[in-house]
């Protein structure tokens, strides 16, 4: 059975920095890409990174320049270092693993409250 893990949320003030990290475990099969979305109260869930095996990374407009998504594929692991916060990447932030064969797997969740 496939789980994904995610630590690292909190409170941090506007500017400050914060790193998330994810782990799935259970994999049986290639895991593919794996990212983060986000979702702050009252909008839509949005793609804010993701990471393929090769280490490919893809980002919204939004955090570009500011977010890194990294991933230690020996350990089944991504992170996400979030520099420059602002505000509005307040939100609750998913974690989730495309595994081969087996579908898109995601964690519980992780707040990351960016306030002063």
């Amino acid at each position: 059975q496939v789980h994904v893990v995610e630590s690292g949320g909190g409170l941090v003030q506007p500017g400050g920095s914060l790193r998330l990290s994810c782990a799935a475990s259970g994999i049986n099969f290639r895991l593919n890409a794996m990212g983060w979305y986000r979702q702050a109260p009252g909008k839509q869930r949005e793609l804010v990174a993701a990471i393929t095996s090769g280490g490919t990374t893809n980002y919204v407009d939004s955090v570009k320049g500011r977010f890194t998504a990294s991933r230690d594929n020996a350990k089944n692991t991504v992170y996400l270092e979030m520099n420059s916060l602002k505000p509005e990447d307040t939100a609750v932030y998913y974690c989730y693993a495309d595994v081969f064969r087996a579908g898109i797997y995601w964690g519980q969740g992780t707040q990351v409250t960016v306030s002063s």
